[in-house]
C-alpha cells in the first residue's frame, strides 16, 4: 500500500463518480484544496460514505496519486448534520464552501480558510446571530485574508458600521462572530461588503443564486 497521509480538513465538495465511487474536494490545513476519489463510498455499508458528506470536518487519511488522491479512511468529529435540517442555513453553508474553494489552491497552507469555515458554520448555527449577518462577517474576513479590501469602508458610514468593518478585519477568526448589528447598521455594513465583493470576487456563486429563490419565496 502507498504511503497515507494524514490531513485535516473538510469536504467542501462531494459529487458521484461511476456506480460506487464519489470524487471529494477537500480543504485540507496542510495541502489546501485537493481532489480525492473515495472508492466504494456509495455502497451500503461503506466506511467511507459518511467521510463523503459535505461539510464532513476531521482528520483524512489518503494516499497520493498522481492526478489525485485516494481515501482510505477518516476520523470525523463534526458532520453540521443540523445544517441539513435548515435549508436556508445549508444554503449559506454551501456558499462558504463555494467562497473557500475559489480562494483556496493545491499545497498553499489552507488552515486560515479553513478555520474560518469551520468558524462560520457553527455561527450559523447560533439563533441570536442572524444568518445574513454571518455572511457578511464571512465575506469581509475572506477578501482581507486575501489582501483584497480597504483599511476602511468603501464609502461613508456612521460609526457604529464603520466600528463593527474595522473589528471584522482585525479580530481573530475565533472571535468573530460576537456581535449584532441594528438593522440600520447592518444595512450599512452590508452595502459596504456588498461594494468590495462586486469589486475583488469576479464570479457568480451557485448557491447563492438558490438562496436567493429560497428567500424570495420566504418572503425576505
Amino acid at each position: 500500500m502507498r504511503e497515507l497521509l494524514e490531513l485535516t480538513g473538510m469536504v467542501i465538495r462531494s459529487a458521484p463518480a461511476g456506480d460506487y465511487d464519489r470524487r471529494l474536494v477537500l480543504l485540507t490545513r496542510e495541502r489546501g484544496k485537493i481532489t480525492a476519489f473515495a472508492r466504494g463510498a456509495k455502497r451500503p455499508g461503506s466506511s467511507l460514505m459518511g467521510p463523503s458528506r459535505l461539510f464532513a470536518f476531521g482528520t483524512f487519511r489518503v494516499a497520493e496519486g498522481k492526478d489525485a488522491y485516494s481515501l482510505y479512511s477518516a476520523e470525523i468529529s463534526q458532520y453540521f448534520e443540523e445544517l441539513s435540517a435548515d435549508v436556508e442555513a445549508s444554503c449559506y453553508g454551501q456558499y462558504f464552501l463555494e467562497v473557500g474553494s475559489y480562494y483556496s489552491r493545491e499545497n498553499l497552507d489552507g488552515s486560515g480558510m479553513l478555520l474560518l469555515i469551520y468558524q462560520s458554520l457553527r455561527a450559523l448555527l447560533k439563533p441570536e446571530i442572524p444568518n445574513p449577518l454571518v455572511r457578511r462577517i464571512f465575506e469581509l474576513k475572506a477578501m482581507v485574508m486575501n489582501g483584497e479590501y480597504t483599511e476602511h469602508p468603501p464609502k461613508e458610514v456612521g460609526v457604529s458600521a464603520n466600528y463593527a468593518w474595522e473589528y471584522v478585519i482585525a479580530a481573530p477568526l475565533q472571535k468573530l462572530y460576537t456581535f449584532t448589528l441594528t438593522p440600520e447598521v447592518f444595512e450599512e455594513f452590508q452595502q459596504c461588503v456588498e461594494t468590495s465583493m462586486k469589486r475583488y470576487v469576479d464570479r457568480p456563486f451557485h448557491s447563492l443564486e438558490i438562496l436567493k429563490v429560497l428567500e424570495d419565496k420566504m418572503g425576505k
